[in-house]
């Protein structure tokens, strides 16, 4: 397999993750294509994958994925893998303009071919790995390749390739964020509690967490956040009233009594919470995005593309924050973008500069 993708001048990619059966992900199956063959790599089988490294830090050869930036996310987070050289078909039929962009949804526009998706979420960690899910795996990256014929020549045709390169080579970097924001923040609604069922709120999260890494499962399949919000609101201090919590089932009631009223017990008494607070942008931030919105939007209707197609959001925030001046401050803030700086540098710097209206 090694010398047949080293020899392909196009490879197809992909990856299969157990996010939703594990408390900490991993890449369980990579995929890959040449012309004349599809290839399964089973990374729980104690292979040693780092000669495929150069594959992917390969200059020379094509890497096409479908949505990459999730898979280069989990490849280079779980085997330091480095980047060079994709092509992504979801990003390319963004900035043709194309509405539905699932894989299934471009290919069966482009060919015809209807992908049946109803495996999408089963557990990739299980060995031996049945056939149903070998075949489905294949199919993932099966089509890339006449798919990235056909949309790399409609990105020519439309003079877009540069763009989409631009993209490809930001999607290359793609990692993962450092995330430091308390176990509480991942309950929606949890705004809305005051400091002491903050407190609250944050020990059970921390209970629900302790659950999820000691059966190694992910935390929705201990307790729902709905359940650990109502819980924090009400406080229940005996197993009577906690079985008032509707969004606690006989059966979780039963396993987890003990524990969450020990973690209100707890969140009682801990120091109250505190919620950082973060300061509303000035007048002047809003008006500046509010002018490169609506000249984002214009353009892209002219060009018949997604708002930000034109500007990606994170610059789009950036020039915001910034408000670069002249084109050299320009082409700092864009660095990532020296496309974009050629073709529209001068109508940002005229657009930042409009007082607003």
């Amino acid at each position: 397999m090694r010398a047949a993708l080293a020899n392909a001048a196009v490879v197809g990619v992909d990856t299969e993750s157990n996010s939703l059966h594990a408390y900490r992900e991993q890449v369980c199956l990579i995929q890959f294509s040449t012309r004349e063959q599809d290839y399964l790599v089973d990374p729980l089988a104690g292979l040693n994958l780092t000669p495929l490294g150069k594959l992917f830090s390969s200059s020379r050869v094509v890497k096409v994925f479908h949505a990459s930036e999730y898979d280069i996310i989990c490849l280079r987070r779980d085997f330091n893998f480095e980047f060079q050289n994709i092509f992504d078909t979801m990003q390319a039929a963004r900035i043709l303009g194309r509405e539905k962009l699932s894989l299934g949804d471009v290919l069966e526009r482009e060919f015809g071919i209807h992908l049946d998706k109803h495996l999408q979420k089963a557990n990739w960690a299980i060995r031996p790995l049945p056939l149903p899910l070998q075949v489905y795996a294949c199919l993932d990256t099966h089509f890339l390749i006449p798919l990235y014929w056909r949309l790399e020549q409609e990105l020519r045709g439309n003079g877009m390739e540069v763009l989409a390169q631009e993209d490809f080579k930001r999607l290359s970097f793609s990692r993962a964020g450092i995330n430091h924001k308390p176990l509480y923040t991942q309950v929606r609604g949890y705004q809305d509690l005051n400091r002491r069922q903050l407190a609250v709120l944050n020990q059970l999260c921390l209970y629900r967490d302790e659950i999820a890494r000691r059966n190694n499962i992910p935390l929705f399949k201990v307790l729902s956040n709905e359940a650990l919000l109502e819980i924090a609101c009400q406080c229940p201090r005996n197993e009577q009233d906690l079985k008032k919590i509707a969004a606690l089932p006989l059966g979780l009631f039963e396993r987890h009594s003990k524990g969450l009223l020990k973690a209100v017990r707890e969140g009682m008494r801990a120091e109250p919470i505190t919620r950082q607070t973060h300061q509303k942008p000035d007048e002047e931030y809003l008006a500046r995005l509010e002018r490169l919105k609506s000249w984002r939007k214009k353009k892209a209707g002219e060009l018949k593309v997604l708002a930000d197609v034109i500007l990606p959001k994170d610059i789009l925030e950036d020039l915001t924050v910034k408000n670069p001046r002249d084109m050299d401050s320009l082409q700092v803030v864009m660095a990532s973008v020296p496309w974009r700086v050629e073709r529209f540098g001068r109508e940002i710097l005229t657009t930042l500069q409009q007082e607003d209206k």
